[in-house]
């Protein structure tokens, strides 16, 4: 439900009495992700999505049922072979909706945590008791936590414990508890979400393919940072679409910034005394992806400069050069969605191959959906 914390938020602050459903997981060709969610006010209006159209529908109505008679439950979702079209995903794949009314409890402060673009993780059950369906926890970076998913405080604090963990990696997707420390004596299966400040591109070299990128990255979600040493072309009206701009050496801002293991580099400096002091540094960092802009020549050029000055032949490995998939890409805007398309796959293990006629799983990361006592209707 945090993918949508902001119209939720604004909902909470309205008094509105409201449903939500969130994919708890899902299996084979399933369209949306586990944390993605559909909301249900008691007008009737609707916001989100679970599953790109095709069991919306039945989905609303459960939504509409929870603020009627203030229940939580979990149903399956999948294909149909008796009618393609009844309530199924025409797409082969299963997911497993959790359903809950929103009435107080820690949601106000997990949406206001991901709105503010605090860290936190909000860790709920989806499998379990039926009278501890939907109790919620929400976890703190520093391990503390509120709420209580209503057994005994040892289970709270194990969940916390689950929770932060997946915190740590940014992580959204479902953990079961043992029988320790629960008071009904079976395991327990929680759905955490977590929310995490987004994750950042720092784009250096202010040039007009920069430009491109950077409208990218912030459609895909990023905090995008333009860095470059010319103040004459780092300036926000070139870039007014970037969360930052610094005019600084790249390797400089590089060495004095903060970055994790999401954080994307893109060298479109294309000039070695920028390049090769910034790529030294970037690819001994943890980072999700280093990738810098030339051609076949300029690269052997650069990696040749880069052996000179230490840079070891694993971490030479790690550069993305020339950046971008082959798209046959021409303007700065082809060019963008090259690297980004390039972003994307390295980031889900994707091929960047044509799907068409190919025998590889359209979604890379798509856990199955735990077996246990959920129910199905299709």
């Amino acid at each position: 439900m945090l993918d949508i914390a902001e119209e939720l938020h604004r909902w909470v602050e309205q008094g509105r009495e409201f449903a939500v459903a969130t994919v708890v997981a899902v299996g084979g060709s399933a369209p949306r992700q586990p944390g993605a969610a559909l909301a249900v006010d008691s007008d009737g209006t609707a916001i989100g999505s679970v599953s790109g159209g095709c069991v919306e529908g039945a989905v609303y109505d459960l939504c509409t049922q929870a603020l009627e008679d203030g229940k939580t439950v979990v149903e399956r979702f999948g294909y149909s072979d008796e009618d393609a079209f009844a309530v199924g995903l025409t797409c082969g794949g299963i997911i497993d909706i959790l359903v809950t009314p929103v009435r107080g409890g820690v949601y106000p402060a997990a949406l206001e945590a991901a709105v503010s673009g605090e860290a936190a993780a909000l860790a709920r059950i989806v499998e379990g008791p039926a009278d501890l369906m939907g109790r919620a926890l929400l976890v703190r970076p520093d391990g503390s936590y509120e709420g209580g998913l209503g057994g005994h405080p040892e289970l709270d604090r194990t969940a916390a414990g689950e929770a932060r963990a997946m915190l740590d990696g940014g992580r959204t997707g479902t953990v079961v508890i043992g029988e320790d420390g629960s008071r009904c004596g079976q395991p327990l299966t929680l759905l955490v979400e977590s929310s995490v400040p987004p994750p950042r591109m720092i784009v250096f070299g202010a040039i007009d393919f920069a430009s491109a990128l950077v409208r990218v990255g912030k459609f895909l979600g990023y905090h995008v940072t333009v860095c470059d040493a010319r103040p004459v072309f780092a300036t926000p009206a070139r870039f007014p679409e970037a969360d930052e701009i610094v005019v600084e050496w790249p390797h400089r801002y590089l060495a004095s910034t903060e970055v994790d293991g999401r954080t994307v580099l893109c060298v479109l400096t294309h000039d070695a005394k920028f390049d090769v002091p910034l790529l030294e540094a970037a690819l001994k960092l943890p980072v999700a992806y280093v990738g810098a802009m030339g051609s076949r020549r300029t690269h052997e050029d650069r990696n040749k400069r880069l052996r000179e000055v230490g840079v070891t032949e694993l971490e030479l490995a790690r550069l993305r050069s020339p950046i971008g998939l082959d798209l046959g890409a021409r303007t700065p805007e082809e060019t963008a969605l090259s690297i980004a398309a390039e972003i994307v796959a390295n980031r889900r293990g994707g091929t960047g191959a044509s799907l068409t006629g190919a025998h590889t799983p359209i979604h890379h990361d798509s856990p199955r959906p735990p077996a246990g006592r959920i129910g199905s209707v299709a």
